[in-house]
């Protein structure tokens, strides 16, 4: 209780006024209190130091001489403790009380509201007869409209009935433990309810708690206690589990040798008829009361039922047995059960993260060159790959779905991983010097690779293969292919797209030495004495370093990757530039560089891409267009969109759109718009969404709100954008085209400022930004489009067909 003086009214609040004292007193007096009242002897040693102290500390509270204090005492440690505590104080601190309670003119209501206050913190504590209770709550209800109570007062009284209400409560929920079948408890229970429904009835409770309580229906919940159930249910399923074990193992040994009779497939059928029987009816008492804490207990039933049904193995003949599907009765659960071990990995991965130095593991003779925290994250994804072998789940369809929520949840671990340790080596670098900034780096590629070279074992591991076959009726192979097998490829190809970024960070400067030692070679003037090896001498020497230095520490795979990233193509073209150049005395670079030279070099390029770089060029080009647009001829779309790193949702909200052109009949439109993410190849996995249809409307007020879930790296890939197409709907006919914006992923706020190369850490979610986008339509014959061989511009049209 807080013992705080109301200055102003020069009044104590019922916490205050604990047992109607009206002192500003320290915790130690509530203690003494409880003491004297319900004879508990001396206060808890957590309030009182020594004797001497309390001894000091009563006689200044009550004015006391020593041998009053020592009376007093003495009569209360002698008072016998039979029964529950009726409210009797003994005559000298009835007079104390009185006495306080006289002199700072406290009103009988104040009087007993601050006795109920204290009466039902003590009947929390102790044995409190219920006529105590009962007598206040009658007390209170009598002077509710005769006295207005200060909002202080009112307050503690609606918490008292409420805590109190509460506790009940939870004692009704374990009325199976407190409350055994016997005389002397069974009352009590009876009392107990008597005084919950009293307090429910109070006007002083109804009056302060306006939300609608039911005592009924919560005596019902907390009597169907769904933890207590689940223990129980699980209790008996052990014993069943118990039994069959015995049977199988012992007695029907005995039987079939003695008699010729096999038991165990008479009990195991019997029991497995029961049992099928009392879990359908426990499950249904849970059916949308699922919780996570209540889905954890759950799983233990759903393993113990899984080992009873693997028995059905020993039968000699099986026939129907009601237990086959009992998965179905766990399907609610199931989302728990993922959500649980995922939650739980990432915590794993975090805290492996959080220890790991950035060192190597093993150096000398046979070095292991990831670190710790690489080795952690496989052994942490291990229990979600178990989870499906322990669901063993029978439907093949939910199956598949489940198999593509665990290889989801796989996967984003690893993103999530990827992202903390570069968040790692960011802040460590920050404090360390150049050199071991480089190692931590390489010893950061090499976790990547090594996580790379782990995922691509998940599908053995999870046993895809088993699992095409048994969903090959119901999942056609294409859908398999595009599902999982893509899940995968997304997953490694974030992984190489990270080594990639962070081999280019320490190929940097590998790459300016290199130049710096080229462009001295071909410039500089040459010593008729020198040869050419000795010119070419100090390049080779820091190559023999540098290269000595990555091999040393990259394991092979990623020293290979720098090797062939490196700008090797690059110091041919400027050697053989700086040759027709001559210093000077041949062709100027503007000869070398001529518009011919650059409309063939453009032109080579565009051949050399794929179907898919061809894709990314043109929609980066489109992107330009958007930004360089002006004027409103077929309208505009305004959008509300932001990026959240928390969970990598990309939000966008769809506002409106105004200055549609008409396209029906009757001078209108009926327009919905069309939200598309691309590249496809960067977005495989993502749907297009629509609006709700507008009808007769050319400014129409859209007002909806669309999610993509979508990784930081996916929005910085090249010509990565959102693609807002207004159509207007018609019933008939192809739908007519009003006019598309695009809108590069890499300009939405929270995407905006993330460096591919390094991840600042994290920082709170931004505020959605308002975007007015201006509708075009595309050129026809678009030049990018069309560079290529046939084959690669047939690819890149086919995905995109507007009209």
């Amino acid at each position: 209780m807080c013992y705080v003086l109301d200055e102003e009214n020069d009044l104590f609040s019922p916490s205050v006024f604990s047992l109607y004292l009206c002192l500003k007193l320290k915790p130690l007096y509530k203690e003494l209190l409880y003491t004297i009242i319900h004879k508990l002897g001396n206060p808890s040693s957590g309030d009182v130091f020594t004797d001497s102290q309390l001894h000091e500390y009563i006689k200044e509270a009550f004015g006391m001489t020593e041998q009053e204090h020592d009376a007093l005492l003495k009569k209360v440690e002698n008072s016998e403790t039979s029964g529950p505590w009726k409210g009797e104080l003994c005559g000298e601190a009835q007079t104390l009380l009185e006495f306080y309670a006289t002199q700072n003119d406290l009103s009988p209501f104040l009087q007993d509201l601050a006795k109920w206050v204290a009466y039902s913190k003590l009947y929390q504590r102790l044995e409190v007869d219920s006529s105590v209770l009962f007598q206040q709550l009658t007390s209170i209800e009598y002077h509710w409209h005769q006295q207005e109570l200060p909002y202080l007062q009112k307050q503690e009284l609606g918490d008292s009935l409420h805590g109190l209400l509460q506790y009940g409560l939870c004692l009704v929920a374990k009325y199976r433990d407190i409350f055994p079948p016997t005389s002397t408890a069974t009352p009590k229970l009876y009392t107990l309810l008597r005084i919950l429904a009293q307090i429910c009835k109070t006007k002083a409770f109804q009056k302060m708690n306006p939300a609608e309580f039911d005592l009924r229906d919560e005596v019902k919940e907390a009597v169907l206690d769904l933890s207590e159930i689940v223990d129980a249910l699980s209790r008996f399923i052990g014993e069943v589990q118990e039994d069959v074990k015995h049977n199988k193992d012992v007695w029907n040994r005995v039987f079939v040798s003695a008699v010729q009779v096999d038991s165990f497939t008479v009990i195991y059928k019997k029991l497995d008829s029961l049992l099928a029987k009392e879990v359908r009816e426990n499950l249904s008492l849970i059916k949308g009361h699922m919780e996570q804490k209540l889905a954890n207990s759950l799983f233990l039933v759903y393993q113990s039922l899984q080992n009873i049904q693997k028995d059905k193995a020993f039968l000699q003949k099986r026939g129907i047995l009601e237990l086959t599907n009992f998965q179905e009765d766990f399907r609610e659960a199931l989302p728990y059960w993922l959500n649980q071990e995922f939650s739980t990995t990432q915590e794993r991965v975090e805290r492996a993260v959080q220890v790991d130095q950035l060192h190597p593991l093993q150096t000398g003779a046979t070095p292991i060159k990831h670190s710790s925290s690489a080795v952690d994250l496989v052994s942490c994804i291990q229990p979600i790959c178990q989870l499906w072998e322990k669901l063993s789940w029978p439907d093949p369809e939910e199956a598949f779905m489940l198999m593509v929520k665990i290889t989801e949840d796989v996967c984003k671990i690893v993103v999530n991983y990827c992202q903390i340790l570069k968040r790692k080596v960011w802040l460590l670098s920050e404090n360390s010097d150049h050199g071991s900034a480089i190692n931590m780096l390489c010893v950061v590629v090499n976790d990547l690779e090594y996580l790379r070279s782990v995922i691509a074992r998940l599908p053995t591991e999870l046993k895809w293969a088993v699992l095409r076959d048994q969903t090959q009726n119901v999942i056609g192979e294409s859908q398999f292919n595009n599902t999982l097998p893509l899940q995968l490829e997304q997953a490694q190809s974030f992984l190489c797209r990270e080594i990639r970024s962070a081999l280019d960070t320490l190929g940097k400067k590998l790459n300016t030495d290199v130049e710096s030692h080229v462009r001295s070679m071909s410039t500089r003037q040459r010593l008729p004495s020198m040869s050419t090896e000795d010119a070419v001498a100090p390049l080779m020497r820091h190559l023999e370093k540098e290269l000595g230095y990555m091999n040393e520490n990259l394991v092979q795979e990623n020293f290979n990757r720098l090797v062939v990233n490196s700008r090797f193509d690059w110091v041919y073209t400027v050697c053989m530039e700086q040759c027709f150049y001559a210093e000077g005395n041949g062709l100027t670079l503007n000869t070398l560089h001529s518009e011919d030279y650059k409309a063939l070099k453009t032109y080579l390029t565009h051949n050399c891409l794929s179907s898919q770089q061809l894709v990314e060029k043109f929609l980066e080009n489109k992107i330009s267009e958007q930004e360089g647009y002006s004027g409103e001829k077929y309208g505009a779309v305004t959008l509300l969109v932001s990026y959240r790193k928390s969970d990598y949702m990309l939000h966008v909200e769809v506002l409106n759109a105004v200055n549609l052109l008409p396209m029906d009949s009757n001078g209108l439109s009926d327009p919905f718009v069309q939200l598309c993410l691309e590249p496809n190849h960067v977005f495989p996995m993502v749907e297009t969404r629509c609006t709700q249809v507008k009808r007769c409307d050319l400014n129409p007020l859209f007002d909806e709100e669309f999610e993509f879930m979508v990784f930081p790296d996916q929005c910085l890939a090249p010509g990565a954008c959102l693609v807002v197409t207004v159509l207007d709907h018609d019933k008939l006919k192809r739908d007519d085209f009003e006019g598309e914006a695009f809108l590069a992923l890499k300009d939405v706020p929270g995407v905006r400022g993330i460096k591919e190369e390094n991840e600042v850490p994290a920082q709170p979610d931004v505020k959605p930004e308002q975007i007015r986008l201006r509708l075009m339509h595309p050129k026809p014959n678009g030049s990018i489009i069309h560079h290529g061989t046939p084959d690669k511009c047939y690819k890149a049209k086919a995905y995109y067909q507007n009209d």
